[in-house]
């Protein structure tokens, strides 16, 4: 099969584990989670898909020469993401680590059609689990891996943080040292670490997104607890999900989700905050190959070092969030 990708342009995938996965019901439901959650569905950003991510997270794995077995483990790494992604992590008030689709990985996986289609192939499904055994894929932050490149790149583009040149340039200084994705350009590495950030504040810890994904959250645990929805429906599409929660007529549940409008501002408020809010704070610091050896960028720059430093410092906590409905 071709695929079109518009980071990696277009890739003829000729094998037949690949394919089949790509088939199969769980990856084709990707098609309808947003990476970016509510912000997503509101427009608020573009709606690029799990399923667009999970196969740029692969096409990258393979163009940095890994294994199949690497590759299958790419396109599975967010298998188990809910409706709506990281709101779901505010639901159940995992906030700063938004790993709830990782705490539910095995059971998702086990009850999906992925391990008979493994199976098929020679593959068991409980070797792709852990994400942490496929270096290219997964490396603790704040060094680089697949996953954080791929929807960085994605997400820069559409920010107007990049342009397709920048892009291309990273994606030329990409080397696998030691198993792992580093960069062997010094000018390349503080570039994109220092956008990283920016796209950090601009979206993924953005006052405004965490304010958002906080009322959506409100919203879908009141949900959850009226009996609209059940747990187990957040496995399916943002859009069914949605739909659900506009049809019940619950009071309270129907007042929250008007805040869940681009219409509605949040502002900084420490005197009458509706509510205190914190979130993920995300952020590189790369290595980048020098003369045979590895060297963290913030060694070797120490102005981008004391950028990050101040970035995290200002980030951190909970933050005062009073809700003004529009």
């Amino acid at each position: 099969m071709d695929y079109d990708d518009v980071i990696y342009g277009r890739t003829t995938i000729h094998e037949p584990v690949l394919i089949a996965l790509l088939e199969s019901a769980a990856m084709q439901r990707l098609h309808g989670v947003l990476q970016h959650g509510i912000s997503g569905l509101l427009g608020v950003t573009r709606p690029t898909t799990r399923f667009e991510h999970s196969m740029g997270v692969m096409l990258l794995v393979r163009r940095l020469g890994g294994s199949l077995e690497e590759q299958i483990a790419a396109l599975l790494h967010d298998v188990s993401h809910t409706a709506f992604s990281h709101v779901i992590d505010y639901v159940f008030d995992g906030h700063d680590s938004q790993s709830y689709h990782d705490e539910k990985k095995a059971w998702y996986l086990g009850q999906s059609d992925v391990p008979a289609v493994l199976a098929r192939h020679g593959y068991n499904w409980r070797d792709f689990l852990h994400e942490d055994r496929y270096l290219l894929l997964e490396q603790p932050a704040p060094a680089l891996c697949a996953d954080r490149l791929d929807y960085f790149l994605r997400d820069s583009v559409d920010l107007g943080l990049s342009t397709a040149a920048d892009v291309e340039r990273v994606l030329a200084h990409l080397v696998v040292h030691d198993g792992r994705i580093v960069i062997d350009d010094l000018p390349t590495a503080r570039w994109l670490a220092e956008t990283y950030i920016a796209a950090d504040d601009a979206s993924w810890a953005s006052f405004y997104e965490v304010g958002l994904y906080e009322v959506a959250a409100q919203a879908i645990k009141t949900a959850l607890q009226v009996g609209a929805i059940s747990e187990q429906d957040l496995w399916s599409t943002d859009e069914v999900v949605w739909a659900r929660l506009q049809a019940h007529d619950h009071p309270q549940l129907q007042a929250q989700l008007r805040l869940v409008s681009r219409q509605t501002d949040f502002l900084w408020d420490e005197q009458n905050p509706t509510f205190w809010v914190s979130t993920k704070v995300r952020t590189i610091d790369p290595d980048v190959l020098a003369d045979g050896r590895l060297h963290r960028l913030s060694t070797l720059d120490t102005s981008f070092a004391q950028h990050r430093a101040a970035y995290l410092g200002r980030k951190q906590g909970k933050w005062p969030v009073r809700v003004v409905a529009n």
